[in-house]
Parts: C-alpha cells; sequence; structure tokens
C-alpha cells in the first residue's frame, strides 16, 4: 500500500510539474512571438511608409539609402523589397527569403501569422510579407519581406527547456520521497494495529485493539475489528464448549455399552441374558442414534441447509394432537395441560410439529408434582404469529437465559438431568423456527417459564 500510494503521489505530482512546464514553456514562445511580431510589424511598417512616399522613378532609386539607414543598429533584421515585375529593389545583408513568402498571396496569410524557416547557414529566421503600393500613379504594388535572426530566441528556449525539465524531473523525485515519507508516517498507525492483530492468539482472543492513541480515521476500524474479536472469541467458546459437552455426552452411552459388553462376555451366560444385555444395548445405540440426527439437524441449520416444506398449519391443532401424546406422562404427575388462543401459519408440519414437542416435553421434565403448562396461540400481531408454552416451576436465574438455546448447555453445572433428553432439544427447536424465518425466545420469573416462538405469517 505504501509503495502504490507513493507511486500514485509521484505521478500525480510528476504530471502536474510537467503541465506546469509545459504551460510556462508555452507562455514563455508565445511572448518570443509576439515580441518579434511587433518588432516585424513596425518594420514592416516603416518600410511600406517609405513606399508610399516615391513619386517618381528618382525617389525609386533613392528608396534603398532610406531603407538601409533605417536598418541601422538592428542587427539580426533583414528587409527586402520586390519590385511589381519580380526585380529585387532592395535587400538588406544576409536577407535570404524562401520563395513562398514572396508570393502576393502568401503575404497576405504572413501578415497575420509569421512564418519561421532556416537559411542555408542554418540561421533560423522568423518573418513576415506584405503587399506595399507606392506613390506613382498607375504603378502596380510592391511586396515587402521583413526578417529578424532568432537563434538567440532558440538558445534561449534550450536553455530554458533544460532547466525547465531538470526542475521537474527534481521536483518528481523530491516528490517522491516526500510522498513516502507521509505516506509511512500516515500508515503508522495501520502497521500499529497489524502488530497488535499479528499477536492475537486462540489463546488471546480476549485483548482488544487499543483505541485511545487511534486515529479518527481509524477509529471505526478498530472499532469494527474489537466487535470482530468479540464474536471470535464467543463462537471460540461456545465451540470448545461443544466440543466439551459432545464429549461428555457421547462418553456415557459409549462406557455403558463397553462396560456392559465386556461384564457380558467375561462369563457364559444364558440366551436369555445375552438378549437382555443386547435390549439395553439396543437402547442406548438408539440414544446415539439420535444425538447424532439432531447434531447432524442442526449442522445443515447452521449452512442454511433446512428449507422446510410449506403448508398450513393449525397451531392449536397440532398442540392438542401433541397433548394426547403426552397426556399419561401428565397424568402421572399431576400436571394440567391447557391451550387456549388460535392461529395459523405456513411452515413444514413435521419440523413444526418436532419444535412443540420439544418445548412440551421440556416443559414437562421441569414441572414439579401438580404443576400446570398453559399453551397459548396468539394471532393478533398482523407481522407474527406467537406460540407460548408456560409451565410452573423453579426460576431460570438470569444469567443462564441467554444460553438455554445452546447445544447441550444447562443450568445445572452438575450436568444431571432427568429423562432421556439429548441436550439438543431447545436448540434444535430455534433452529427449525429460524428455518421458517421466525425466532425462539424465553422468560422466566417467580416460578414461572415461559417459552415463546414467533412465526411469520
Amino acid at each position: 500500500m505504501s509503495f502504490r500510494l507513493t507511486m500514485l503521489f509521484s505521478l500525480s505530482s510528476t504530471v502536474v510539474l510537467l503541465l506546469l512546464g509545459y504551460l510556462i514553456a508555452a507562455a514563455v514562445e508565445r511572448h518570443f512571438v509576439e515580441q518579434d511580431a511587433e518588432l516585424l510589424g513596425g518594420k514592416l511598417e516603416l518600410a511600406r511608409h517609405a513606399l508610399e512616399k516615391v513619386r517618381s522613378p528618382d525617389d525609386l532609386a533613392v528608396l534603398p539609402r532610406q531603407l538601409a539607414d533605417s536598418l541601422v543598429g538592428h542587427h539580426g533584421l533583414a528587409v527586402i523589397v520586390v519590385g511589381p515585375s519580380g526585380q529585387t529593389l532592395f535587400a538588406s545583408a544576409d536577407a535570404e527569403f524562401p520563395r513562398a513568402l514572396l508570393d502576393s498571396q502568401a503575404a497576405v496569410e504572413s501578415a497575420t501569422r509569421p512564418r519561421v524557416w532556416r537559411t542555408s547557414d542554418q540561421r533560423p529566421m522568423r518573418g513576415v510579407s506584405a503587399v506595399a503600393r507606392t506613390g506613382i500613379e498607375g504603378a502596380r504594388p510592391a511586396l515587402v519581406g521583413v526578417a529578424t535572426d532568432i537563434s538567440h530566441h532558440e538558445h534561449f528556449m534550450r536553455s530554458f527547456r533544460r532547466t525547465l525539465w531538470s526542475f521537474v524531473a527534481s521536483a518528481a523525485l523530491l516528490t517522491g520521497i516526500l510522498g513516502w515519507l507521509a505516506v509511512r508516517r500516515g500508515l503508522a498507525p495501520l502497521q500499529a494495529i497489524r502488530r497488535e492483530a499479528a499477536g492475537i492468539t486462540a489463546h488471546r482472543l480476549h485483548y482488544r485493539l487499543p483505541t485511545d492513541a487511534t486515529p479518527v480515521e481509524l477509529a471505526e476500524l478498530v472499532a469494527t475489528l474489537n466487535a470482530m474479536l468479540a464474536r471470535l472469541e464467543d463462537s471460540f467458546r461456545r465451540l470448545t464448549d461443544f466440543s466439551s459437552d459432545i464429549a461428555h455426552e457421547l462418553r456415557t452411552p459409549v462406557t455403558n455399552l463397553l462396560t456392559q459388553t465386556q461384564v457380558t462376555l467375561a462369563k457364559e451366560r444364558s440366551a436369555a441374558e445375552y438378549g437382555e444385555v443386547l435390549a439395553s444395548n439396543a437402547e442406548e445405540l438408539e440414544s446415539l442414534s439420535r444425538m447424532i440426527s439432531d447434531m447432524l439437524l442442526l449442522a445443515r441449520s447452521d449452512n442454511d441447509l433446512v428449507i422446510p416444506e410449506r403448508q398450513p398449519i393449525d397451531l392449536v391443532d397440532e398442540v392438542r394432537g401433541l397433548f394426547a401424546f403426552y397426556e399419561a406422562l401428565a397424568d402421572e404427575k399431576s400436571v394440567v395441560l391447557t391451550c387456549s388462543g388460535s392461529g395459523c401459519v405456513a411452515g413444514d408440519r413435521l419440523m413444526l410439529r418436532r419444535a412443540i414437542s420439544n418445548l412440551l416435553s421440556n416443559a414437562l421434565r421441569h414441572t414439579p408434582t401438580g404443576g400446570h403448562i398453559a399453551v397459548r396461540v396468539d394471532d393478533t400481531d398482523a407481522d407474527r404469529v406467537r406460540l407460548s408454552v408456560e409451565n410452573s416451576g423453579p426460576t431460570i436465574a438470569p444469567e443462564h437465559l441467554p444460553r438455554v438455546f445452546d447445544r447441550f448447555y444447562r443450568a445445572d453445572p452438575s450436568r444431571q438431568r432427568a429423562g432421556d433428553g439429548t441436550g439438543l432439544g431447545l436448540a434444535i427447536t430455534r433452529s427449525i423456527l429460524r428455518a421458517h424465518g421466525g425466532d425462539a425466545c424465553i422468560r422466566s420469573a417467580d416460578g414461572v417459564t415461559v417459552c415463546e416462538l414467533l412465526f411469520r405469517p
């Protein structure tokens, strides 16, 4: 970046200096042209005025002496007068004009735009020509040519251009060096940020880039990087916890299977005993299979691979159908199940049924004997339909509420759980709702816990 910015700055400065040098050189050149044009115009008027005073051939004979006297002290100035018949009436020393300039048509053009040519000895000349009438009645007009040596102009311009371009090159080099220093100094905070970021590893995700000495222009960048580090830290912590949880969850059934199989193989047993062991192993394997299926579902949901089918679903009918499934367990714990409200959504019936079932199962697991579970469906909000599952029971501490939908997360640090859950039910519920464009949330206070499913109609 430093190299590119330096090159861009140097290129821009060089272009500006070249343009400025070109304009200065053009202005000086134009000044010399205007100066020469003024001199040539004055001498041309002088010659034309002398011709106008010619009244007879005798006056024409003394014209050369008059013109020669007028050129005294004007070094490098050449004058030629060509008569009507093409004869040269006067020519100053070293007067060498191109034939094209002594044409009457060319004279008209050169009067407004001087011409430049070189003599036989390579002297550069700039000159004009014009038609001049004499005072002789009935005589045809003569042609007057005036030129000046511009050798000193060309020499000055060569020296001037050489000096100018040397200055431009030196200035471009200097601006490049100064630009590089300015860029390095300007990018110093970025270099500092790079050094700080290079020291952040998986064990230092808690570190944040300092903002006190950061320029205002980079404050938003540093804030964004710090926010990214916070997200990475949270994701890394969740991944670590997830890895630990999954190892814990898989270790228990695998250990049970291994221990029970080793004990069974330790001695001869009857066919009935082998059958009991195989049945017990089958239960553990079914639990492992459910856990693996749930994890695959969550993985697909994380990568937006869960695409639900859309069909009209009456939420109250689905809840009442699940009540029939959980009725025996509720009666066993003397838990009262109620459902109220109404609401329809479009979604995948099996997936939404599983999400609601997970909430009911979780509520039954944590509702004490003699408690109640109330399901309410509310479609009064035009933007969404709300299904809430309220159960009595222990209040969940506020610090645990944001993470109850995480995989394998439990508010109880002892990791003990009642029932046969895999610890993925609420995580699956939230994934199903998000696949449908909705979400899930929870709140708990005063011995009442409410899980809500928010659907987009």
